[in-house]
This record gives C-alpha cells, structure tokens and sequence, in this order.
C-alpha cells in the first residue's frame, strides 16, 4: 500500500511468482453476458473454459455474422456454448456466476432475473481484482482516465524496469487473461470506466491507490439523464477503500462526492496543475494534460517513487493514440489526432489546448449523440476554428442545428471521414492546424470508436 501508510511498493525486490487461479473456475456453470468485437470478451471466456469451467455460455444480441471473427476463436473449446442474436432467460439462472460485458443496461431484464435466481453477477476487472489480490491503482473520471493512466504505467515501468501489468478499459486486453501474469509482488494499473467500477460495487472492493480525475455530462444515452447515477457507478473506484488507502482527486469531484451517503475513512489528495514545478515538462499540450501529470504524479508519490523518477517519466509519456496525438506535418500543417474526444467538453478542451489565438484549426467532428448538450462547443468553435468539416450522425445534425444560429461558424456537413480529410486539407494554409476531435461517439457509422480510429490514422498515413 501507499509509502505515507508504511508500505512502499517499490522498496520490494520482485521476484515474481505467478500464481495459479484455475481452481476457482474448475467446474462451475458460467454465462458470458457480451462477447463483443474487441478481445475482452473473447479472453475471458476463453479464459474461464480453459481453466475449467464445467459449462461456459456465451451470449449477445449481435448476430452470428457480426460476431464471426469473435466467435471463430471459442468455437474449439467444447465446454463452450454460443447463444448469439439473443439472450435466454434460463441462461441467466442456475449458474455458479453471470460474467457482465461492459455497457449492460442497469434495467435489463436478464440480469434482473438472474438476481431475482440468486445468481451472482460479476465484472472481469472487478473478479481479476478480487481473484489476484494484487494491489491496484485505479482511475477513473469522464476526461483524462487513459492518460493518467498510461503515465503512471510508463513512469512505474521505467523506474522499476519490471513488468506492471496494465488492465482495465485498455484496447484488446482480457482482464482475466491478466490473471496469467499475476504474482505474489505484481502490481496493475487499472483504467476503469463507470460500467467496470459497477462490478467493483458488486463485489464491495476498490483499489489501493484511487485516481478520480474530474467528474463532467457523458454517457447521458445510458444513465437516461441521472448524473447522480452515474457519479455513484464512479465512486466505486474510492467506496470501499480501507483506511490505508488513498483517493486522488479535485476539488471538485470531493465536494460532490461529499454529497452523497459515502464515508471517506481513506486518505484524500486533492491535486491541480500547481503540484508541478514549472520546469516539469511534458510532451502533450494544454492546461488539461498538466492536471493529468499533476494526478499522475500524487499517485506516483503515494508508491514512494521520489520527484526525480516521476518527473524523468511524465517528461518522456509520448502521449496516448487518439488522445490530442500529433500525428505528422502535411506541408506546414500540423495533423492531430484525438478520436477519443467522445464528448463535446473533450473537445474544447483539445481546441482550447491547440489555439495559439490566432483561429488556425480546421475541426474535424461528427458522430452519435449522446444526450449532451452542446452549446459549449458551439462557442468554442466561434473562437478557436476556422472552419468544422462534419461526418454524418446524430449528433452532427445537433451540432449543425445549434451553429446555424451563429453567423461566426463555418460547417462543412460531408458523406464519411476520407471526404472529410480533403476537405480539411483543402481548408488548411500554412500553420494551420487539422485537429480530428468527434465529440460524439462512434457507433452508427462504426462498430466502435477503435475502428474510427484506424481509419483516420491510415488516412492520414497515406497524405
């Protein structure tokens, strides 16, 4: 646990002795709620078979076709049914636990009538947390999460040159197949979204060291408008802290969370941008990415690593794809990349961090509503661009009605992202910027937003 609590985690000499799961899974009837298109899904109940597991089902509401690729990679393992294009009810009872995907609705009727069969739901990070007992750094928060996250991993991995095990929300990784891993001194840095912190809850753990990184409108589409319902799943990351833990924040998310019925008997450390020396320099711009560094480093300090290591880290963190990522220069013009901004607030952010005031940014946007409003950005693209070329969705067409009230913008609604990159590079002079900032989310026009991601990068590969 924490240095200031007696315990540092990096005065251990690691030996690592990776230690064995499987007889937990060995002969218990699990369904697999969410195979999905990313490898989670996938690793986990591969996982689960292969450690055991007497009858293992497989179940989502995508279709055979939709799910081929996915589903090709279980259909070896004969403890494995698949139940694809729909779930069943009796697959939801009489099993020893109900792995939940990511993005299950909190009303839906299965995991009721699992509930209501005594049937326990669980979350792959949350069961990795509770099967390894290795300790965690957790972070959560609407904007910022994958950055701190992935420089607290960088810094730990550089000072210790020893293998920290990253997990959580992260692209492609199985929380359970991390259980592989996992030994006696290991340590994990966790992303944790509000659906992975719900499985937190339901096990009635949270990790050692806690990072909330700011609390903002998002995911509206889900929590059906409650910001309080969505802050709840959030405050699972600091819930059940023991008194030797630490909770890493803002003002701002400690006074909400002040509100609510939780008691804080953990440690707290409020951060902003100040904690950093001014000479402390980091690779990524904007005022938002010193605050990141500046939670970054309170957790950093809380496993004993000292100033000199933690800021030798986040000076050479490169920054997260999709994540304000400066891609390459195109004739003088600069070409950023932050497909993850899926909010409209992520994307000021990115347009206030680029805009050196002198209005240069071509803004590429568009996408699925998410329920959010957006007039914050409709004045921030008064100030900051140029010029916004759209790609078609809900929530474009929200964006486009809100900035044809304003005479200040200019909007190119085009037909898919290759259009959209001609036209921003038709728009873009010398200097200027082309920054590639949705603020909605992806789906509509893509399975997920790594897939929008990958288009834009091997678009841009080929300028």
């Amino acid at each position: 646990m924490p240095v200031r609590h007696g315990l540092s985690f990096l005065s251990i000499s690691i030996t690592l002795t990776i230690m064995d799961f499987t007889d937990y899974f060995k002969g218990k009837k699990v369904t697999v709620m969410g195979l999905g298109l990313l490898g989670r899904g996938v690793g986990d109940a591969a996982y689960i078979a292969e450690a055991g597991a007497a009858e293992v089902i497989v179940t989502d509401l995508k279709t055979a076709e939709e799910l081929k690729e996915s589903a090709a990679q279980l259909q070896q393992d004969d403890n494995v049914t698949l139940v694809l294009g729909e779930h069943r009810k009796e697959d939801f009872e009489d099993r020893d636990f109900i792995l939940v995907g990511a993005g299950v609705p909190m009303d839906s009727p299965y995991l009721e009538h699992a509930r209501t069969a005594g049937v326990v739901l669980k979350q792959s990070a949350a069961l990795f947390a509770e099967l390894s007992g290795v300790p965690i750094i957790g972070v959560t928060g609407t904007r910022g999460k994958s950055t701190v996250t992935q420089m607290i991993h960088h810094t730990l991995s550089i000072a210790t040159g020893e293998q920290i095990i990253l997990g959580g929300n992260v692209r492609g990784v199985s929380n359970l197949q991390l259980l592989k891993v996992a030994g006696e001194d290991s340590l994990a840095v966790m992303e944790l979204d509000s659906w992975q912190l719900q499985g937190f809850g339901w096990a009635g753990i949270s990790p050692q060291i806690a990072v909330f990184t700011n609390f903002m409108e998002d995911h509206m589409n889900y929590y059906h408008g409650d910001m309080n319902a969505y802050f709840l799943d959030k405050a699972n990351i600091f819930k059940n802290q023991e008194s030797t833990g630490v909770c890493i924040t803002t003002p701002e998310v400690f006074e909400r969370a002040k509100q609510t019925d939780i008691k804080l008997a953990q440690e707290v450390v409020l951060a902003d941008s100040s904690v950093l020396p001014e000479d402390c320099l980091l690779a990524m711009p904007g005022e938002h990415n010193r605050l990141n560094a500046a939670l970054a480093y309170e957790a950093l300090k809380a496993t004993s690593l000292s100033d000199e290591m933690i800021f030798e880290g986040l000076a050479s963190f490169p920054g997260v794809e999709g994540r304000l990522q400066f891609v390459k220069t195109v004739n003088n013009v600069r070409i950023y990349n932050d497909n993850n901004a899926t909010t409209p607030q992520a994307t000021v952010a990115a347009l206030e961090a680029l805009d050196l005031g002198n209005k240069n940014i071509v803004l590429i946007a568009g996408g699925a509503d998410k329920g959010i409003d957006v007039s914050q950005l409709t004045a921030a693209i008064a100030q900051h661009c140029k010029k916004v070329i759209l790609i078609p969705g809900t929530g474009s067409d929200a964006l486009l009605a809100a900035a044809n009230t304003n005479g200040n913008i200019s909007i190119l609604p085009v037909e898919n992202l290759e259009q959209a990159i001609e036209e921003a590079r038709l728009a873009a002079e010398n200097a200027d910027i082309i920054l590639f900032s949705p603020a909605f989310a992806s789906f509509g026009q893509y399975k997920n937003e790594y897939e929008r991601n990958d288009e834009f990068m091997s678009l841009v590969s080929e300028l």
